[in-house]
């Protein structure tokens, strides 16, 4: 008699197994990866904005050729990444990113890289508790990152004196901001809490809505059409053709003396940009077009400017940072902020509640009254002896 067998399946392997995302520059992979993907980069001191993407497109680890945290600032990358339970490994060494192949399955275990069950790079484990200790000491080098953000200052200024003093270079757009206020969207960390906090602000105040890069997609996805796209003429990622085609204007950040050329992806779209030559980030080349529009109010959403989120944003204008927010000062809020400074208008709740205190305010007055004593009588006489309390009580007060 012949005896069957059934086959086993072989037990999994330990560890987080998934398809490698592989790219030197994180920025060119983020519009690739994919939920549970594992990200193979090399990010030197990873800022917060950098890993909230890879958070949000749903990353299962990341691995790092270089260190997330190299001690020269406490930039804020790590801390969001391990808090969202992303695996981080980092300081595998440049090999990793040639023995890995994109697109390829790959198995990540105690901070090993494994390729066909053949380990091809090794690294750190980076958790809260590893991060909260570099971050201790990555603020000693505080002082060097202050010295240098001078340097950088001074020579943006020089550079960009014309548009942040005179406001020369700013396009002129189709929408009038002028005496309106105005809502920038950048998609930065927790921008989702802060449009929404905002919800019946611009409800009811109709302002101006710019969105920054896919800010603009943020924007759309949350209810909302952008009166103006503010984004990079050389980003990997544009904002989708629908939100462009529907904005009112799209305005494109290029280098100075660039080219036509620079914009030439989105002419081959059908848009027709307002050019906007300078070396300011997309961020802040919208809160200085809402500046030059005279605005009345600039609400940010999805930017920070605290000391360490300052330093944090090193790789990506420092410098134009400050200096813009010294210019829109008077004029710019934090959209944490407005849901504590901002009540709402009147609502027919409010009326309903004012014409009923009013009622009663009148009655008692009339009730004090000789006319008013008679109708009083009149009433006592044909409800009975509770009312006739409650009129006494109500004469009292009034007297």
């Amino acid at each position: 008699m012949r005896i069957t067998t059934r086959q086993r399946s072989a037990p999994a392997l330990p560890g987080l197994s998934g398809t490698a995302r592989v790219d030197r520059r994180t920025v060119h992979l983020l519009s690739r990866v994919r939920p549970g993907d594992i990200a193979v980069v090399d990010h030197q001191d990873m800022d917060r904005s950098t890993a909230q993407a890879l958070v949000d497109a749903g990353v299962g680890a990341v691995f790092n050729v270089s260190p997330m945290i190299s001690g020269r600032y406490p930039n804020l990358g790590p801390q969001v990444l391990a808090a969202a339970g992303v695996v981080v490994v980092d300081t595998c060494g440049p090999d990793a990113l040639s023995a890995v192949k994109d697109g390829s399955q790959v198995r990540l275990h105690e901070g090993a890289l494994h390729v066909d069950e053949r380990q091809v790079a090794a690294g750190r484990e980076v958790d809260l508790d590893l991060v909260e200790s570099e971050m201790e000491s990555a603020r000693l080098g505080l002082r060097a990152q202050l010295e240098s953000f001078t340097h950088n200052s001074t020579e943006f200024l020089r550079r960009e004196q014309d548009l942040l003093l005179h406001g020369r270079g700013v396009p002129r757009t189709a929408t009038e901001m002028a005496d309106r206020p105005v809502v920038v969207v950048v998609r930065g960390h927790d921008w989702e809490a802060e449009l929404a906090g905002i919800k019946a602000f611009i409800k009811e105040q109709k302002p101006i809505l710019i969105g920054v890069d896919l800010g603009a997609d943020a924007l759309r996805d949350a209810g909302h059409q952008p009166d103006i796209v503010v984004a990079s003429a050389a980003a990997a990622d544009l904002p989708s053709l629908e939100v462009l085609r529907r904005a009112t204007d799209v305005v494109a950040l290029v280098e100075r003396g660039a080219t036509r050329a620079a914009t030439e992806r989105l002419d081959r779209s059908g848009i027709r940009p307002l050019r906007f030559e300078t070396g300011a980030t997309t961020e802040d080349a919208a809160l200085v077009l809402a500046d030059t529009g005279r605005a009345s109010l600039i609400v940010g959403v999805g930017m920070h400017a605290t000391l360490d989120e300052f330093l944090d944003r090193r790789r990506t204008g420092l410098a134009s940072t400050y200096l813009t927010r010294l210019k829109v000062g008077p004029r710019l809020v934090d959209a944490a902020a407005v849901p504590r400074l901002y009540d709402g208008a009147v609502r027919p709740r409010h009326l309903l509640a004012l014409a009923v205190a009013g009622l009663v305010a009148l009655g008692a007055a009339i009730g004090v009254t000789p006319v008013g004593q008679e109708w009083a009588d009149a009433l006592v006489t044909a409800a009975g002896p509770t009312t006739t309390d409650l009129i006494d009580t109500l004469q009292g007060l009034f007297r």
